[in-house]
């Protein structure tokens, strides 16, 4: 019988039919990708490691507190910088996403990872404030251009309609843009925490933010350091909304304006911010016109640019983007079987009191960026497949499951006496209502664990990433463009992917903010 009264219980079990052979598909795909994968315990016994680990997290210490306190201000500096400018950026293209150019231009720049933005701009302006802002500004303003457009063809025409033929930036600024404005506000929210752990794994190529002595900590093996680092992070995350625009602050009586509390830590920001160098234009163009293509190309070789291409796909790229896509599958139906395990001890509604406990343990691994988490697992674990694994499922997981729980919680339909309580509650009413978000939450994040799959190979994992890292560590700039190009083609590729299926399958993701 159908969950939903408006729906014929002949629709609804055609709907679920179709829902469990797409998912029993991707749970096939995923079993199938374990034999490819590069999944081994180099370690015959993490235990001991563990219990460093735990002990380190338990005993945090820092020595010099003003270092830190200056590194976790650097990370907000970048983070809150790249997302007020890539935000006004992604606003004014979305309104002009009509336009193929626009739509091509947000799919090509927010499907490269911001470390492998880093890695590239690092050639030019090394390690500096530009290179930081410029890694994680570029990708989100992709981003945001794609969810603007989204939410601003989502309201309602009418208040446009009665504006008459103005031109369409005046027609959208007053009608879609003022409607739209909460929403708007609501993901810039989300994105700005995106960008926090964004700015803290740029530390791992270097950068002088919360990563680099995370990872300088770890490899030196004090944990009680790292935990240090760690829990300011976390810290950091879980109280954003009461230090960056609370509209209240303690010193102060009464209400402040938001606008006045951004425009501080703006200001700071830009103090914040490291030194960059000066850089010609003769160096910048250079690398854009010279340094990231074969030589053979330069020539006007065609034949010979065309072997040297086929030579590093064969090479390089084809072995790489099969670990990078049975890592992400697998890792994307571990992310699914935590998520249905985790949201129900989240919610309110299904857990009562001790949902509390369930919400923070999420909080803590939506957190975590997942290389941070996937740098752990390679401690206990060695430089494997699994340590990425685990690292995208569980912070997936965490992301995925939190939302379905606020979706659990607002879900206002009347319980009667005969309804099944408990367990069989969970199982039998509130996993099939909230199934089709799940679903469409899964495609959502299938092309972002792609991105970060690719990603991981900066750690060693032999993962597209990881023929990217090496080629720049042989100062081969072309290669590791053509490495990049190759990632970013695969992940448009996925991401068309993942909206066909949940356009034919009628899903919807609710909003990420």
């Amino acid at each position: 019988m159908s969950l939903n009264p408006a729906i014929p219980p002949t629709a609804a079990e055609a709907t679920g039919r179709r829902l469990a052979r797409l998912s029993g598909a991707f749970v096939l795909l995923a079993l199938a990708a374990l034999w490819i994968a590069d999944i081994h315990l180099y370690r015959p016994d993490p235990w001991q490691e563990l219990g460093r680990i735990g002990l380190g997290l338990v005993t945090p210490y820092w020595p010099d507190i003003p270092e830190l306190a200056l590194a976790a201000l650097q990370t907000v500096a970048f983070a809150l910088l790249a997302v007020a400018i890539s935000a006004v950026l992604g606003l004014g293209l979305a309104v002009y996403f009509h336009w193929r150019v626009i739509r091509v231009l947000a799919a090509a720049i927010r499907s490269v990872h911001e470390i492998f933005w880093g890695l590239l701009l690092m050639q030019v302006w090394g390690l500096s404030a530009t290179t930081g802002l410029l890694a994680i500004l570029i990708p989100f303003t992709g981003i945001f251009i794609r969810v603007f457009a989204d939410i601003l063809s989502q309201q309602s025409p009418q208040v446009t309609d009665s504006l008459g033929r103005a031109p369409r930036l005046s027609l959208y600024a007053y009608g879609r843009i003022a409607q739209a404005w909460p929403a708007l506000i609501s993901y810039t929210r989300y994105r700005f925490e995106c960008a926090l752990r964004s700015s803290a794994i740029l530390g791992f190529i270097g950068l002088p933010t919360l990563g680099f002595h995370l990872d300088t900590a770890f490899r030196q093996g004090d944990y009680s350091e790292a935990a240090a680092v760690l829990w300011v992070f976390l810290i950091m995350i879980g109280t954003v909304r009461f230090w960056l625009v609370p509209g209240r602050f303690w010193l102060v009586r009464g209400r402040i304006p938001r606008w006045l509390t951004l425009a501080f830590w703006l200001g700071v920001s830009v103090w914040a911010l490291p030194a960059s160098p000066a850089v010609s234009g003769n160096m910048l163009w250079r690398f854009i016109s010279e340094d990231i293509w074969p030589r053979a190309l330069l020539n006007g070789d065609l034949n010979k640019a065309l072997s040297w291409y086929a030579d590093v796909f064969s090479t390089d790229v084809w072995p790489a983007l099969w670990q990078t896509l049975a890592i992400t599958q697998v890792a994307l139906v571990l992310t699914g079987v935590l998520t249905l395990l985790y949201y129900p001890l989240a919610s309110k509604t299904l857990s009562g009191r001790w949902s509390a406990a369930g919400r923070f343990h999420l909080l803590l691994l939506r957190s975590v960026p997942e290389l941070m988490l996937a740098y752990v697992f390679m401690l206990l674990f060695g430089p494997s497949a699994l340590p990425a694994i685990l690292a995208l499922a569980l912070h997936n997981g965490g992301l995925i499951a939190f939302l379905l729980a606020n979706l659990s919680e607002q879900d206002k339909r009347v319980t009667t006496p005969d309804q099944p309580t408990g367990l069989m509650r969970v199982l039998y009413a509130d996993i099939p209502a909230r199934f089709p978000a799940f679903l469409a939450l899964l495609f959502y994040r299938w092309e972002v664990m792609l991105r970060e799959s690719a990603m991981m190979g900066v750690l060693g994992i032999a993962t597209l990433g990881f023929y990217v890292d090496s080629a720049f560590e042989e100062i081969r700039f072309d290669k590791a463009f053509f490495l990049i190009l190759m990632a970013a083609l695969l992940n448009i590729g996925v991401d068309s992917l993942s909206r066909r299926l949940s356009r034919r399958a009628g899903l919807t993701a609710p909003q990420m903010g």
